[in-house]
């Protein structure tokens, strides 16, 4: 397996999580911190932290210390581009699956 096909299979690795996954999309908003994040997600500081911690070790978010506080943000802003992208994926296999059930029902 060559370089390239290793970083992305180690890439979306760090993506196979739902946790991840709407952390991501909380910081394509902006960056937050891990209180804020606990806020927003309706989850506990250690799960939250855990999943920061993977994200950070797969260079998916860095954190920037502001005093006691740090501070997540992307590490590559087209991570928006990428999540945006699986949307639209995930939608048009809704849109099939939708298709094919009105199909189904017109058959019965």
């Amino acid at each position: 397996m060559n370089q390239i096909q290793q970083f992305k299979a180690e890439f979306f690795k760090a993506l196979a999580h739902p946790m991840r996954i709407r952390i991501l999309e909380v910081l394509c908003e902006g960056d937050r911190n891990v209180n804020e994040l606990q806020s927003i997600l309706g989850s506990e500081g250690s799960a939250v932290s855990q999943q920061l911690a993977v994200l950070r070790n797969k260079n998916v978010v860095y954190g920037l210390k502001e005093g006691t506080t740090v501070i997540y943000s992307l590490r590559d802003p087209l991570i928006k581009d990428l999540l945006s992208v699986a949307r639209q994926i995930f939608d048009n296999h809704l849109v099939d699956a939708i298709s094919l059930l009105e199909d189904i029902r017109k058959e019965s």
